[in-house]
């Protein structure tokens, strides 16, 4: 063989792998029959921003087999349920978490849109509990220990995770193999958790469940409200100055676990803005969450 060839091989074998594919094969849960309208423009000093997402997908990244350790974490990126940071939230997040052996899958999930969804208060959790299920289905595909799948999310991203961390326990998509849809840990990063007058955020409550804001789906989604000895192993972090996601958010999530006898671990930062784009670094917040993964023996 031609050394060059080789040493591509070479370098490729021990690069990570990157696929992307629809979420679900045929139907889409709670979907009408409306036209796929979506958009994606790039930023170039910011994102590649998503919206009008009606047909979701997941992508992965696996990490070479001699890196890979079995943990798994599906990404829920942010952008107040109406738009989707897919490479500073998603891809981006995937890469760092593959070079730590962990296999990553980004969720392009769907937007909510009385256009495209019967009710789209539930789409989005339907994307999450179905990539949740596919990670788990193909797990011997992509040399994932199916009792070591996660989820991280950001900002309104956090919200869908910490949403699928705490309705597990009612199927919101077909599920006749009755896979387990309950998440083995959660990330959850400058999240929203609570849509209540005093600290949630308006904007993605209002995207996701409408203007006239019934009171059922408000205690529905707060999620500090459906948290029980069973929740997933979580860990929070957020700046105490977020103007746009009072750190109040995550501080009653960690609190309402504790209470509740759940495993929890929070870091707050003094300063730092909404989304970390100057503070903390990428490094520094990172590392926080490489050491809660070692002590949860997720990593080593």
């Amino acid at each position: 063989m031609n050394k060059y060839l080789i040493a591509s091989c070479l370098l490729f074998g021990s690069m990570a792998t990157h696929a992307q594919t629809p979420l679900y094969n045929g139907t889409i849960p709670n979907a009408t029959n409306a036209s796929n309208i979506e958009e994606i423009k790039i930023h170039a000093e910011f994102d590649s921003l998503a919206y009008k997402v009606s047909v979701p997908t997941i992508s992965a990244y696996i990490p070479p087999k001699h890196l890979a350790n079995g943990t798994a974490v599906v990404i829920f990126p942010g952008g107040g349920y109406h738009t989707l940071l897919l490479k500073r939230e998603g891809s981006d997040i995937a890469k760092a978490f593959n070079k730590l052996g962990v296999a990553a899958f980004v969720v392009k999930y769907r937007l909510p849109d009385d256009r495209s969804n019967v009710d789209k208060s539930i789409a989005p959790l339907q994307d999450a509990q179905q990539a949740i299920k596919v990670v788990r289905e193909r797990a011997s595909e992509w040399h994932i220990d199916p009792k070591k799948v996660g989820v991280i999310g950001f900002s309104a991203g956090g919200h869908l995770a910490a949403t699928v961390g705490t309705h597990f326990d009612k199927d919101y998509i077909p599920n006749a193999s009755k896979t387990s849809l309950r998440p083995d840990y959660m990330i959850l990063v400058y999240p929203v958790i609570s849509f209540d007058d005093s600290i949630g955020h308006s904007g993605s409550r209002q995207n996701l469940i409408g203007k006239e804001l019934p009171k059922d789906k408000i205690a529905l989604l707060s999620n500090e409200n459906h948290i029980s000895k069973n929740t997933p192993p979580t860990f929070l972090i957020h700046s105490g100055t977020d103007v746009v996601v009072p750190v109040a958010n995550s501080v009653v999530f960690y609190n309402n676990m504790i209470k509740n006898g759940a495993s929890a671990e929070m870091h707050l930062y003094a300063k730092g803005e909404h989304g970390f784009l100057t503070y903390p670094s990428f490094d520094e917040w990172f590392s926080r969450c490489v050491n809660w993964l070692k002590t949860e023996k997720l990593i080593q």
